[in-house]
């Protein structure tokens, strides 16, 4: 039999052609223009609590984080970002709502960009020329952020609603505004709960503009559906070559959305592969308890630095055939396990000893491991 090699399944041959957009930068972090598709979140502490964000930040950048964004709804928050900006391992961009002269305090406290919304900030129109040269001088980027819930006032009155063109025309106005004062380092993101209206609205977004788009679905909902929501909505737009960041809007914890956002990614081809867990669903075959086991496992292999497909099976029906198709794999029965390494049975071992059994024969592994490679799939 052909031995399987570490890592597999290999990413797709072609990954999908991208939109072909102007490049901005976050920090040192490149957005669009090809570059690879970056995975954000935001943190949920009080960011005046200068030493509890720069945890969070450390958490969300282990699980794979590129770019992290801060609510900045206070004066207290606005004082605390040079601190913050200081030590955070990766870029920051600062939300703003409301306050503008926040903006100004994030820029000069060294922020990677600035997030505002134009649906939210009092006389923002007013404020642009301003902002841009503050931002120009200093290389900050801008996101333009339309969500659904604080959508101008005007527009709703004009759409009736936040439709995908309501969404689209708030965010094309504002980017005008920047441009007629030169500056054009913006990336924009429109946003809405329901899936579809977020692939309508960021489909007119792409072909109406050149600018690097950030894919959401906001308020998503709880882990789950939240999941399959901005999965269903990111899969479409990112088979179409749309979008450039993305975060995953789910009720939970920051490094959740995280993880999230990286699975999808590379489900997708367009993020190397790390663990992929595959196992049964359970039937009345079963002759152990599957859903423990493959919890154990995965929990067991989070942060394993190399990438693996384990396969964790209950029965003798698929379980053989799945276990040697991955790099590693168990097909349980009778309280035993057999170990697969590279498609051969290596061993078989108590049902208790398991985990510890797959753990070992990963290590064994990872000296023949080859460094994964970026892909960001071709640019149109």
């Amino acid at each position: 039999m052909t031995a399987i090699g570490l890592g597999l399944p290999a990413l797709p041959a072609q990954t999908p052609v991208r939109r072909r957009t102007r490049q901005i930068h976050v920090g040192d972090v490149p957005v669009g223009g090809g570059a690879p598709i970056s995975v954000q979140t935001m943190t949920t502490t009080l960011t005046a609590d200068v030493d509890a964000t720069l945890r969070q930040i450390a958490e969300v950048t282990a699980a794979g984080c590129d770019i992290i964004r801060i609510a900045v709804p206070s004066q207290d928050d606005a004082d605390a970002l040079p601190a913050i900006t200081a030590k955070s391992p990766i870029p920051v961009i600062a939300d703003i709502h409301f306050q503008p002269r926040y903006v100004f305090q994030a820029i000069d406290a060294g922020c990677a960009g600035v997030r505002v919304n134009p649906g939210n900030i009092k006389k923002f129109d007013d404020k642009v020329g301003e902002i841009a040269k503050a931002a120009g001088a200093a290389g900050v980027a801008i996101r333009i952020g339309v969500n659904a819930g604080s959508l101008d006032p005007r527009l709703l009155a004009k759409y009736g609603s936040a439709t995908p063109g309501a969404l689209v025309e708030s965010a094309l106005w504002e980017a005008s505004l920047f441009e007629e004062h030169g500056f054009t380092d913006l990336k924009i993101a429109v946003k809405h709960h329901d899936p579809l209206t977020v692939i309508a609205a960021n489909r007119l977004l792409a072909d109406a503009c050149d600018y690097p788009l950030h894919l959401g679905v906001t308020e998503a909902g709880t882990a789950m559906q939240g999941a399959i929501k901005s999965a269903a909505a990111f899969a479409i737009l990112l088979a179409e070559g749309i979008g450039d960041t993305i975060r995953v809007s789910i009720s939970d914890h920051p490094v959740q959305q995280v993880k999230a956002g990286n699975h999808i990614l590379s489900s997708l081809g367009l993020r190397p592969r790390k663990l992929e867990i595959v196992s049964c669903p359970g039937c009345g075959r079963l002759q152990v308890d599957i859903h423990r086991l493959a919890g154990q496992v995965e929990a067991a292999f989070d942060g394993f630095p190399h990438p693996l497909r384990v396969a964790v099976m209950g029965c003798v029906v698929n379980g053989p055939g799945e276990s040697r198709e991955a790099d590693l794999g168990v097909s349980c029965g009778n309280g035993k396990g057999q170990i697969f390494v590279r498609g051969q049975v290596v061993r078989t071992v108590p049902e208790s000893h398991v985990v510890e059994a797959l753990l070992d024969e990963a290590l064994r592994l990872t000296d023949e491991a080859p460094a994964p490679t970026e892909p960001v799939g071709e640019t149109a």
